[in-house]
């Protein structure tokens, strides 16, 4: 039989909400699935805006392996030296050159399976960033000389631009998983040449809210609105990979959800 390799994913991890959903959440899911690597978007996960230092030893102490971000990666100025020793915190690897971190690396597992992780920033709607196709498709082939095992978080606004990297790397990369719009989409599937993909992987945080805001925040102009509890929720997909050839035979949405009060 063939072996496979496990990936977890977990959708944009926002503010403190979405970090006690991952410390309540990831032990069970850990135990249910045995990942053999967890990925997390993380760019969210200080106050809903970029990610501090210290946070990413939270995550990484509950059992995140790696951490990609995207748009809001430089919003605490504080990760600008982090980022720069710590290479398991990824910012988009298309920012033009000169920016600090690393865009990609290659993650040795427990097993001994290597897997390459990928971040890249769309640019429909978004920064002016470099081409996240042509830097993508050289990022791949590059891991790919370490290991068939290459998962992508593109991090983009328009299910368009996403669906058609993922069409783009199909047969390249094991996967293609979408971020950012932070609402979980329905269109995970399998594609001709042996990549997952869904357009976007959803978020972890309160479910009453606007994408991870709080939603007295976001309508405050129009009423006010006093909470008395929170829902939580980890949002992710879950795949498994063939490990001699890197294709993907699985991909299935997550949805875990707890109460939390305020």
């Amino acid at each position: 039989m063939q072996d496979l390799v496990k990936i977890l994913f977990i959708g944009d991890i926002v503010g403190r909400p979405g970090r006690i959903a991952v410390r309540e959440c990831l032990p069970r899911l850990v135990g249910e699935l045995s990942p053999d690597i967890v990925v997390a978007n993380g760019e969210n996960s200080a106050g809903g805006f970029g990610i501090t230092s210290e946070i990413a030893e939270e995550l990484f102490k509950l059992g995140v392996d790696v951490i990609t971000s995207g748009n809001h990666i430089w919003d605490k100025k504080e990760i600008y030296d982090y980022i720069r020793s710590q290479k398991k915190l990824l910012r988009p690897a298309n920012y033009p050159e000169g920016a600090p971190g690393a865009g990609s690396l290659l993650f040795e597992c427990a097993s001994g399976a290597k897997v390459g992780i990928v971040n890249l920033l769309g640019r429909v709607f978004m920064e002016s960033v470099d081409c996240p196709f042509r830097a993508g498709r050289a990022l791949v082939q590059k891991l790919r000389s370490e290991t068939p095992i290459v998962m992508v978080d593109m991090h983009a606004e328009t299910t368009s631009e996403k669906t058609a990297l993922a069409w783009h790397l199909d047969g390249m990369a094991s996967a293609v998983i979408g971020t950012h719009t932070h609402v979980q989409t329905s269109d995970e599937r399998v594609l001709p040449g042996g990549t997952a993909f869904i357009s976007d992987a959803g978020m972890t945080g309160p479910t009453e809210s606007v994408i991870g805001i709080r939603k007295e925040i976001v309508v405050e102009r129009f009423v006010t609105q006093m909470p008395v509890r929170f829902e939580l929720e980890l949002q992710g997909v879950f795949m498994e990979v063939e490990s001699s050839s890197g294709r993907a035979i699985s991909i299935k949405r997550l949805k875990v959800e707890l109460k939390e009060k305020e």
